[in-house]
C-alpha cells in the first residue's frame, strides 16, 4: 500500500504565500501541487506506470523539498490519499475510488486553527460550490463528529 497526504505535496512557502496569508483563492488554487501529486503517485502506480512512487515532495513544517528514494510499487499497489481538495477536476480523475468526508461549516470552524479559519473555509466554501465533491465521490462520509462517522446514503 502507497501511504500519502497531500499535505507532503504542498508547493514552497514563497508560492503559496505569493497573496498574502489568508487569500482563500491562494489557498485553492496555488497550495497543493496537484500535478506532482498526479505524476509522482496516481500515474505512476497505473498498470503502465514506472511501478515506484514517492510518498512526499516537501517537508510542510521545514518548506524543504526532501530527497526520498522512490518506493517500489508491485502491480497491484493501492494508493490512499488523504487530503483537502481531491475531487477537484485535475486530480479526481487519477483515482479510482473517492471518500469525500463532509463537515459541516460550523464543524469545519471549530477544527480549525483560527490562524488558518477564515482563507480554508473560504477556500472550502469555493471548493463545495465549484467542484461538487459529494456529487463526484464514490462514496460520502458525514464526518462531523469524527468519533461518529456516518455513511450517507443517496
Amino acid at each position: 500500500m502507497a501511504r500519502v497526504s497531500a499535505r507532503d505535496f504542498l508547493r514552497g512557502r514563497s508560492v503559496r504565500l505569493e497573496y498574502g496569508h489568508d487569500d482563500p483563492d491562494a489557498v485553492y488554487d496555488l497550495w497543493y501541487d496537484f500535478p506532482a501529486l498526479r505524476r509522482e503517485v496516481l500515474d505512476a502506480l497505473l498498470p503502465q506506470g514506472r511501478h515506484t512512487w514517492l510518498p512526499k515532495l516537501r517537508d510542510p513544517d521545514t518548506d524543504r523539498s526532501v530527497k526520498v528514494a522512490p518506493q517500489p510499487a508491485p502491480p497491484g499497489t493501492v494508493a490512499v490519499v488523504d487530503g483537502r481538495f481531491l475531487t477537484r477536476k485535475d486530480v479526481r480523475e487519477g483515482f479510482d475510488l473517492l471518500v469525500h468526508l463532509d463537515v459541516s461549516s460550523g464543524a469545519l470552524g471549530r477544527r480549525l486553527p483560527a490562524e488558518e479559519a477564515g482563507r480554508v473555509s473560504g477556500a472550502w466554501s469555493r471548493y463545495l460550490d465549484q467542484d461538487d465533491p459529494a456529487g463526484h465521490a464514490d462514496l460520502v462520509v458525514r464526518f462531523d463528529h469524527p468519533d461518529r462517522p456516518a455513511l450517507r446514503t443517496p
